[in-house]
């Protein structure tokens, strides 16, 4: 990996730092540091990390707030960091947007193996993504993770967008639920399905409630597909 990659480890033991900071550093990333959760806030604001290693117990502000309010404005990749291994945690983890998720005591190298292929996938879905879909007077731009209905914002988080747009690049095609965890997160998240229902819960919400041409339709016992109605053409561009 490129040393352009800055890393932004947030923990309050400073053996994690010092570990972390030495085996990232050995593989040419740059790293920087933040100690509790409002320090997280103001380093992430202030250095604009390629990736940030976030801690779940942090004093001041939890990393779970930390991944919300990083959210609200980036989409850049979290991996997060946690002594607790209890699945609710590793489920509101991904409902909130974090991208990968490893449990303490861990191996630095393993660490280190996350962040490349969390960065790597991100470049590729880059490559890869049609940037702009259009549907009647639906338009996803991928490029910047707008989502505007009649020219209209709505108001997604990154994740959602990311489904969404998941599902509509491929219009009645239909993806289960461990597919989109593992096209959208990156893994097998063996259990953690809930995480999606709870996605697509928020983006219907956030969708009016009148006929608009298509809609993300429940296929049970399987998972879920975009469907077009009324003739509705789509677009890439």
């Amino acid at each position: 990996m490129s040393s352009s990659h800055l890393i932004m480890i947030c923990d309050d033991q400073q053996i994690i730092h010092e570990t972390l900071r030495t085996y990232l550093a050995s593989e040419g990333f740059d790293c920087i540091s933040a100690y509790d959760g409002e320090q997280a806030i103001s380093v992430f604001k202030e250095n604009d990390p390629d990736l940030v290693i976030l801690d779940i117990m942090m004093p001041r502000k939890n990393g779970m707030d930390v991944c919300r309010e990083i959210r609200q404005e980036s989409r850049v990749p979290i991996i997060m960091l946690t002594a607790k291994s209890e699945e609710i945690d590793r489920v509101l983890g991904l409902e909130l947007g974090a991208d990968d998720y490893i449990v303490k005591p861990f191996s630095a190298r393993e660490v280190v193996a996350r962040v490349k292929a969390v960065l790597r996938r991100y470049s590729r879905q880059d490559e890869e993504r049609v940037q702009v879909l259009k549907y009647g007077g639906l338009e996803i731009n991928i490029n910047n993770y707008d989502v505007r209905l009649n020219g209209e914002r709505l108001p997604l988080t990154p994740k959602e967008v990311e489904i969404f747009q998941l599902l509509a690049s491929h219009p009645g095609k239909v993806y289960s639920r461990e597919k989109i965890l593992s096209l959208v997160w990156g893994y097998d998240y063996f259990g953690d399905t809930r995480a999606v229902d709870t996605q697509i819960k928020r983006i219907r919400q956030k969708l009016p409630q009148e006929d608009i041409g298509w809609a993300i339709k429940t296929v049970y016992g399987v998972g879920y597909r975009f469907e077009v109605y009324d003739g509705e053409e789509g677009s890439a561009q």
